[in-house]
């Protein structure tokens, strides 16, 4: 018995109870994600040069916790420059990374995947997968892949055609973590006010001086009806922040009528401390698995844009009696936050 009471205390006091945190996680990292497997949370976020993997028993730990760079691309093809918003996902009993890179030239961003057959991430080899084609093979980020009732889905950001100047949400089947199937179909364009907010001080050579923004889609799920929250506007602007598409399960995901937009933002930082630009989110559940906590980035300045400067941010969000979401506000950064249970 004495043995067990110490046991209890050790683990009380490992957990932290009692204990909070404060935003951010870390000093940088944009497009943060998290998955929870085998009592370890596993994190990414965008390097721009590889990819890290951070493991941890708490996300709160982060600073602290093991990290290891998993792979690193070649120096030169297809997907050597610009690794963008690498995602982990455990699909089939193997693991996958999802990133968008491209070949230097903007333009060619497309998406990518590794496999690997390890129980942990961090160890055994990554293998490339190749691209995942998305129907009409046009420019992609941001992808992620989820599964709903039984069928494997892709939703990113794209373009309708081949030049840059809108960012629109879109969505296809998968036979697999890599093979991209039937058609795409676009669930949402940038369109309200808030969405719109896109002149970029200093265009590059694919971009035109307005660049209207739908990116980062995150899938979520409650009850019989599907969620995705996107960020919108510009992350070069201090408008970015984040939208809300919903369709109820008994519908078909692929027929675009079926999905709902809210008119307003449903995150979004106005007047806070320490936190601007609010936007690219995943989400985790709590270790006990009874919380639901929103990952994001944040810039601690206005007009810090889409550098080096953002940095990931979580906080616990709750659900309305009628099976909706609720954000709040981004927190500031002086804002002590009970960690996850």
């Amino acid at each position: 018995m004495r043995k067990l009471l110490l046991f209890s205390f050790f683990l009380w006091a490992t957990i932290g109870v009692g204990q909070t945190l404060t935003n951010p996680l870390l000093p940088a990292g944009a497009d943060p994600w998290s998955i929870h497997k085998d009592g370890f949370y596993y994190y990414t976020h965008t390097t721009g040069r590889n990819l890290t993997l951070w493991k941890t028993r708490s996300l709160a730990e982060l600073k602290t916790a093991e990290k290891k760079v998993v792979w690193t691309p070649p120096a030169t093809g297809p997907y050597s420059k610009e690794i963008w918003a690498p995602e982990l996902h455990f699909i089939g009993g193997k693991w996958y990374l999802i990133f968008a890179a491209d070949d230097g030239h903007n333009r060619n961003h497309r998406l990518w995947v590794l496999e690997n057959e390890a129980a942990d991430p961090l160890q055994g080899s990554w293998t490339m997968k190749g691209q995942i084609k998305t129907p009409d093979d046009k420019w992609a980020i941001d992808g992620s892949v989820f599964e709903y009732k039984g069928q494997l889905y892709l939703v990113w950001s794209g373009w309708e055609g081949d030049e840059n100047g809108e960012q629109d949400i879109y969505l296809c089947r998968m036979e697999n973590p890599w093979t991209a199937t039937g058609k795409r179909v676009k669930i949402s364009s940038p369109t309200y006010a808030w969405e719109i907010d896109g002149k970029i001080p200093k265009p590059g050579p694919d971009d035109k001086p307005v660049v209207l923004v739908n990116e980062g889609p995150q899938p979520l799920q409650k009850g019989n009806r599907l969620f995705v929250i996107f960020s919108a506007s510009g992350c070069w602007t201090d408008s970015y922040a984040l939208g809300m598409l919903s369709i109820d399960g008994d519908k078909d995901l692929m027929e675009a009528r079926n999905w709902t937009k809210q008119s307003q933002p449903v995150f979004k930082a106005v007047n806070v401390t320490g936190t601007h630009a609010a936007g690219h989110n995943s989400f985790f559940k709590s270790p006990d698995g009874t919380e639901d906590w929103i990952l994001y980035h944040a810039n601690s300045e206005p007009g810090q844009g889409c550098g080096t400067n953002r940095s990931p941010r979580a906080q616990k969000f709750t659900w309305t009696t009628d099976g909706m979401p609720q954000f709040g506000q981004p927190l500031s950064t002086n804002v002590a936050i009970p960690i996850p249970k």
